[in-house]
């Protein structure tokens, strides 16, 4: 009984880790190879045109060449750069615009909706159900000079303001800065709300009660908690909306006037009717890199890169 007692245990022996075979480490890769594929013939090939492009002499009748022109890039910003003024303010107010109605709603959804907050998610997805353009033009019909919003917005005297500011012409809206940056508020908003739906609803609710438990009010609990937490969605809604409307030319060719032209209508101008098109070409790229400038400053200000 002794022995047995005292007799040892086998030992364990320790699995042994196999490295994956070469085929099984490169399956990743030959996953990525579609997508690779994609972005080369309907991203990277255009953009090597368009940039070949906007360094050509010529014209549609004689043929254009590649001269290596530069010059027409300071050409065009310098004919142009009210329009690139202006289409970044538009963009701007637009976004802040979309930021202060969307973080309200997304808050709401996130944490008050309850067993409504599937039916609120659609109704924010709801525009997309039709056309870009038919929501535009719906716009020309609620902002015309005899609609009921108009009239109430004259009762209120608010036209008063926004007309002394420039943004309307007396008791007219459409056909001013404030019909295409409304047009442009209204479209990309559901831009705004859906990241910053995800980043609210990630935010765990037992740091509101630890909060509460450390006598923090509301406002203090928002500022210290739920805003900072909710940056990542802050910072990727504003360039899903600010990017695209900065480019924008839809809302001011349908809403706006010659005098609220943005960059896009002249880019599209170019294109289709003067037929310039190393000019048009050059303006993108100048567009493309203002843009991409500015995005990369916000990026480094906002101080995270855990976007959603």
């Amino acid at each position: 009984m002794t022995a047995t007692l005292t007799e040892e245990a086998p030992p364990i022996e320790e699995p042994v880790l196999r490295k994956p075979s070469t085929r099984k480490r490169l399956v990743p890769y030959w996953l990525l190879i579609p997508g690779i594929i994609w972005l080369l013939v309907f991203f990277a090939l255009p953009m090597v045109y368009q940039a070949s492009t906007s360094v050509q002499t010529g014209s549609l009748e004689k043929g254009f060449e590649v001269t290596w022109h530069f010059q027409t890039y300071w050409d065009a910003f310098q004919e142009y750069w009210p329009q690139f003024v202006r289409s970044l303010l538009y963009a701007g107010t637009a976004t802040l615009l979309c930021l202060l109605l969307g973080y309200p709603l997304a808050y709401l959804i996130a944490f008050k909706a309850g067993r409504w907050r599937n039916l609120l998610l659609v109704l924010v997805i709801a525009p997309f159900f039709t056309s870009f353009l038919i929501r535009t033009l719906a716009w020309k019909t609620i902002l015309a000079d005899d609609s009921v919003v108009v009239g109430a917005l004259n009762a209120l005297h608010f036209l008063d303001v926004t007309d002394w500011l420039g943004w309307t012409e007396g008791s007219r809206v459409l056909a001013t800065p404030m019909a295409v940056v409304t047009g442009l508020t209204y479209n990309f908003l559901p831009f705004m709300i859906l990241p910053l739906y995800t980043s609210l609803e990630r935010i765990d609710g037992r740091l509101h009660e630890a909060a509460q438990d450390l006598y923090a009010s509301p406002a203090t609990t928002f500022r210290k908690v739920t805003f900072p937490l909710s940056m990542p969605g802050v910072v990727s809604g504003t360039l899903l909306t600010f990017i695209p409307a900065s480019g924008d030319y839809v809302n001011a060719e349908l809403l706006g006037s010659t005098d609220t032209k943005m960059v896009g209508n002249v880019i599209q101008s170019q294109f289709l009717r003067v037929l310039d098109y190393p000019t048009a070409a050059a303006l993108s790229f100048i567009l493309m890199a203002i843009v991409l400038g500015m995005v990369t400053v916000y990026i480094r200000r906002a101080g995270t890169e855990d976007l959603v």
